[in-house]
């Protein structure tokens, strides 16, 4: 242990000076995966142990987004299909994040929420909504809270949003239909005038979205790290941002 500490320091360091300002992502996304897996591969008791875990893990990655000059974090903590998990699993859970909103609220994070709201339980909905309010003026880093997400949800919520505006317009809605473009619905997302994630890290080793950041994904560079959530460190953040910066980004061109 004494032996590997230093060399660990030494990695992480070299691997932090070998990144550039230019090759920093402003919007990180990450979808926590391996909680539970985490938990039982630890031999502790349950699952509710894995999702306090990597709780407290959050406050560690907003930290070290900080740190290197990111400026907007969207953390996936509980999908839309996730409300559907056993009631003993779940209670928990959303104690658990409702906590956590409590402590970004507390700690002076700008906290906004992504999700629907209406399909989450009436104290999860007031404290993300309490959270915002109390946090929308602080500067730095931007904390999206992404708790009764999914990505197709959230393109239905921005359709049925606008067409809602235009209604109350008056608007025709063959009009709307020959004049309708990308930016049109992108003005109704959730994550509305916020730059799209340039990168977007998964832990667990899965690889896939699942629905995550369906629409603003689309030129967004992918990291899958193999590593549970709970025991994501330093250096496998790091590693992200380096393969982030390695890689040649041409839009489609």
């Amino acid at each position: 242990m004494g032996l590997r500490d230093p060399l660990y320091w030494l990695y992480e360091r070299r691997l932090e000076r070998s990144l550039t300002s230019q090759e920093i992502p402003r919007h990180v996304g990450v979808a926590m995966d391996g909680n539970r897996r985490w938990a039982k591969s630890s031999g502790l008791p349950g699952a509710e142990q894995g999702h306090q875990a990597g709780a407290n893990k959050i406050f560690e990655l907003l930290r070290w987004c900080d740190e290197v000059g990111v400026q907007v974090v969207t953390l996936w903590m509980l999908s839309t299909d996730n409300l559907t998990r056993d009631e003993a699993e779940l209670g928990p859970l959303v104690r658990i994040i409702e906590q956590t909103i409590a402590r970004l609220r507390d700690e002076g994070w700008n906290t906004r929420p992504v999700g629907a709201l209406d399909v989450l339980p009436d104290s999860t909905a007031r404290a993300l909504k309490e959270a915002e309010e109390a946090t929308s003026g602080n500067p730095g880093l931007v904390v999206n809270v992404a708790v009764g997400y999914g990505g197709r949800r959230e393109i239905a919520d921005a359709v049925r949003s606008l067409l809602q505006e235009e209604a109350a317009k008056g608007t025709d809605i063959q009009e709307l239909a020959e004049r309708l473009d990308i930016e049109d619905i992108a003005r109704h997302l959730y994550t509305r005038g916020q730059p799209d994630p340039d990168l977007l890290i998964r832990t667990s080793g899965e690889q896939r979205l699942s629905g995550f950041m369906l629409w603003q994904s689309v030129h967004s560079e992918f990291y899958f790290c193999e590593v549970f959530w709970p025991a994501f460190r330093r250096v496998d953040f790091l590693r992200a941002l380096r393969s982030y910066g390695a890689r040649n980004r041409r839009f489609g061109s």
